[in-house]
């Protein structure tokens, strides 16, 4: 197994078997109160934004864009979640909060056993308007990190209700794997459960690349899509490669449905 998030949470007794499906997730863990809900929930794993503090003292903080301030830090976060056993999953917009924020995790990897995962979308994807973060000066900043840190790479998407919706094309899953081939650490791509039944063919041949890649189904407040678009590529792949950041009454149907 190159991704050992599954394997932390099996030997700890809180998930029953290698299903991906098992995992939940707690959302913009961005503040003392969300931090607080987060470590004493039942959740898996937390996703948190990380951006530099919008003035001096400029130092990475815990928010996503348009605020530029937060009542934690990204070093006053990583102390009070490293006596705690739920993953990391810390998203980046920019490049500029990376360094100072790759720095503080070097030390804090020394005595931390969670999984991680450093998140950015590198590239563009269909309907994506937000300018994604520059592929190669982020792979090569996370390249140094330990191999066993997950890197989870996306692209920037949109959804319109009753619009067309195109997936995930040809060329951009060739461009990311590509980008990809020649890492060393495992990779999950966040991918859009709304563009997954359009995308089949593309992110089929996108994990059939390497059995270091796995996909994470994520969804947009408003979007719209089926549990039944989402169980072609559960009964494809094994059930280890395909996490679902979803409602957990969408996870409860999937898990229904397993190798």
């Amino acid at each position: 197994m190159w991704d050992q998030t599954l394997l932390y949470f099996l030997n700890q007794n809180r998930i029953p078997r290698r299903d991906a499906a098992q995992l939940s997730w707690s959302h913009a863990v961005n503040s003392r109160s969300r931090l607080t809900e987060a470590l004493t929930g039942s959740s898996h794993m937390m996703e948190a934004d990380v951006i530099m503090r919008g003035y001096d003292p400029k130092e990475p903080i815990m928010a996503h864009p348009p605020d530029t301030d937060s009542d934690i830090t990204l070093r006053e976060w990583l102390e009070e979640v490293k006596t705690h056993h739920q993953g990391l999953k810390l998203d980046f917009k920019s490049l500029e909060a990376l360094s100072p924020s790759l720095a503080l995790l070097v030390n804090w990897l020394d005595g931390a056993s969670q999984p991680l995962w450093i998140n950015a979308d590198i590239l563009c994807g269909p309907g994506g308007q937000a300018r994604p973060v520059e592929a190669e000066a982020f792979l090569s900043a996370v390249s140094a990190l330990p191999a066993h840190i997950v890197l989870s790479l996306g692209w920037t998407t949109g959804w319109t209700a009753g619009g067309p919706n195109p997936g995930y094309s040809w060329d951009m899953v060739h461009l990311m794997e590509e980008r990809c081939r020649n890492l060393r650490h495992p990779i999950t791509f966040p991918v859009r459960a709304a563009l997954l039944a359009q995308s089949f063919s593309q992110l089929s041949w996108l994990l059939q690349q390497s059995d270091r890649y796995s996909l994470t189904v994520w969804t947009g407040h408003s979007d719209e899509f089926r549990a039944q678009d989402l169980l072609a590529y559960r009964e494809e792949f094994d059930v280890s490669r395909i996490y679902y950041d979803l409602p957990d009454s969408v996870r409860t149907q999937l898990t229904a449905v397993r190798q």
